[in-house]
């Protein structure tokens, strides 16, 4: 495994490399058993696997947010070279952005809710750092976890705006034992607020074995009820959408693919998850 700094010296390895099958999985690092379950479908079905460790700061719409984003880079490039990366490009912000990326991407309805309505101009970033990967690595298909269930709809529809011959490809939300979606910011929590997080997961899960029984509305209001009922838990928001707009929906019968989507604080840390329904 070979790891950049210099975004000139990957593309000149990657120059020398067999185009047609680049696997590349863009990551913030603090890396975790979900990311490596990323690499490690990538590196069953690519030839190259190329991995990205950058805490990207123009989708921080929160300054403190990303000065207390957890940045673990040792530790990732051992977990990178055991799951099978060849090339992994860690750069500076001057690296991906030698110039200010003043592009405004228009992503029409999707990027207006959950977290778009929340954190705004968040995703305007993610689709920046994306695209400017995208152009660095050039590769065939992308990985990413389907934990961050908007952000993919958002890079599907920048990969359609701009053209790019790229499939990509939504990976299932990889858990804890307690069922926990994986993600960098549990290193954030405190024991109380680990121990109490898990009830996220849980009522989602006993919302969607309901089967459709109950009103949408009803659905809602028992799992932020039952999260919300822990002092150490706080619902932002939970969204009940069609899968393929993430437009909500007041009925059942108005898409046949539902997702429900949350955001539940626990303490500082922001907690995100998603269930199919």
């Amino acid at each position: 495994m070979k790891v950049f700094t210099s975004v000139k010296e990957l593309r000149a390895e990657l120059d020398r490399t067999e185009q047609s099958g680049i696997g590349f999985v863009p990551t913030m690092g603090a890396l975790h058993a979900g990311h490596r379950s990323l690499v490690e479908r990538a590196r069953r079905e690519n030839a190259t696997v190329v991995v990205s460790v950058f805490v990207n700061p123009t989708q921080f719409n929160d300054k403190n947010d990303l000065r207390h984003y957890p940045r673990t880079p040792e530790a990732d490039r051992r977990l990178l070279e055991e799951a099978g990366a060849d090339f992994v490009l860690m750069p500076s912000v001057e690296e991906i952005y030698p110039e200010e990326d003043t592009r405004i991407f228009d992503f029409g309805q999707i990027d207006k809710v959950m977290e778009g309505a929340t954190r705004p101009g968040h995703f305007n970033g993610v689709a920046q750092v994306v695209s400017r990967l995208f152009d660095i690595v050039g590769c065939n298909t992308t990985y990413f976890g389907e934990k961050d269930f908007q952000q993919i709809a958002i890079i599907r529809e920048m990969v359609r705006q701009l053209n790019y011959p790229i499939r990509i490809v939504a990976c299932p939300i990889v858990r804890e034992s307690d069922g926990l979606a994986m993600s960098s910011r549990n290193l954030l929590l405190t024991p109380e607020h680990r121990k109490a997080a898990p009830l996220i997961y849980q009522s989602l899960r006993e919302a969607a074995e309901l089967h459709r029984a109950l009103p949408v509305e009803e659905t809602k209001r028992r799992v932020i009820e039952r999260i919300n009922a822990n002092p150490l838990l706080h619902v932002e928001y939970f969204s009940i959408v069609n899968a393929d707009t993430l437009q909500d929906i007041s009925d059942w019968s108005e898409a046949e693919n539902v997702r429900g989507c949350i955001v539940v604080h626990a303490g500082a840390v922001r907690l995100i998850d998603n269930i199919a329904m």
